[in-house]
């Protein structure tokens, strides 16, 4: 490797849109080819994104010796497959969230980077984003208290029908694909994984898939969760920690333009403060820490394992659901 990542991307996935010019964008990182399982598309995707190259499948791309790290966006259904066997052909592999279709897979990809020697991340984006730091700087301060509860919600619209977060065979549903995104936040300020979960969905008569849910989730310290996600509803995004003092709230948590200035609103007693975080990328900041940790030969910020720990709550919430 020189100083730049040269990066892989595994499909022509939709979210490729800020993820492949966040690499671009980077310091260290560059996309290097884009694969697709048709040639075609992967030339006009490619040619779209300013990607050199182009190959006409992801077995293709596994070849190429020219790649040092590669970005898996596949849907949920193939995450596992396609990056057991990044680590098999010896890649560096950034995953997309959720990590896999079930805590089983996902323990699965882990082993098998671990066997191989292989560096591993899941692509929780926003947790690189400065405006989560300043909130667990807060709670370490004791700016609000004792935290008590955690209310989340992670909601948006979808109209096309055959979109591929509708479909049970692609693991699709919205906690697979936004409700992830609240429990990992309260695992994060936690420090700590739930002892009881509960859920009620909503589930879709076409898709039969979750559509709509609401879950709690109790942590050993005392603390409670409860959050909402949906694919049916109107767009949000946000959370909220209430202490024994007072109050944290951020009203745009996990998909924030970048750029725009984040907001953490800290209220404790009768004292309030909102605190302006300046616009970054966080998908650029989350691909900078990935090449960092190839090039410096650290560990990636967040270890495998917590993927596989988020899993084991979405199985959890999932069956409490059914």
């Amino acid at each position: 490797m020189a100083d730049k990542i040269r990066w892989g991307v595994l499909s022509t996935a939709r979210i490729g849109r800020r993820v492949i010019p966040a690499i671009q964008a980077s310091r260290n990182g560059e996309v290097a080819v884009v694969a697709s399982r048709s040639l075609e598309r992967a030339r006009a995707w490619a040619s779209q994104h300013g990607v050199p190259r182009a190959c006409g499948s992801y077995e293709e791309l596994l070849a190429d010796g020219d790649i040092d790290a590669i970005y898996n966006p596949l849907p949920n259904s193939m995450h596992a497959e396609w990056s057991v066997k990044c680590a098999e052909a010896g890649i560096p592999t950034l995953s997309e969230k959720p990590f896999a279709s079930d805590a089983p897979e996902a323990q699965s990809i882990v082993d098998a980077f671990e066997k191989h020697k292989v560096p591993l991340a899941e692509a929780f984006m926003y947790r690189f984003h400065p405006q989560h730091a300043k909130v667990k700087e807060i709670l370490a301060a004791g700016g609000i208290g004792e935290l008590q509860i955690i209310n989340s919600s992670f909601t948006f619209p979808i109209s096309d029908e055959a979109n591929i977060r509708l479909s049970k065979t692609l693991a699709g549903g919205a906690l697979m694909d936004v409700g992830c995104y609240c429990v990992n936040l309260m695992r994060f300020m936690t420090g700590e994984e739930p002892e009881r979960v509960s859920a009620f969905a909503r589930i879709g008569e076409r898709s039969k898939v979750d559509e709509t849910a609401l879950c709690t989730l109790d942590f050993p310290s005392g603390v409670l969760g409860c959050f909402d996600c949906g694919l049916r509803s109107q767009s949000q995004h946000t959370y909220t920690l209430k202490g024994s003092e007072g109050m944290i709230t951020v009203p745009q948590s996990f998909v924030i333009d970048k750029a725009a200035d984040a907001i953490v609103r800290h209220r404790q007693g009768d004292s309030y403060i909102e605190h302006i975080i300046p616009a970054v990328d966080q998908y650029q900041l989350m691909v900078e820490d990935f090449a960092d940790a190839l090039l410096t030969g650290r560990p990636p910020r967040f270890a495998p394992a917590d993927a596989v720990d988020n899993m084991l709550v979405v199985d959890r919430l999932l069956a409490a659901a059914r």
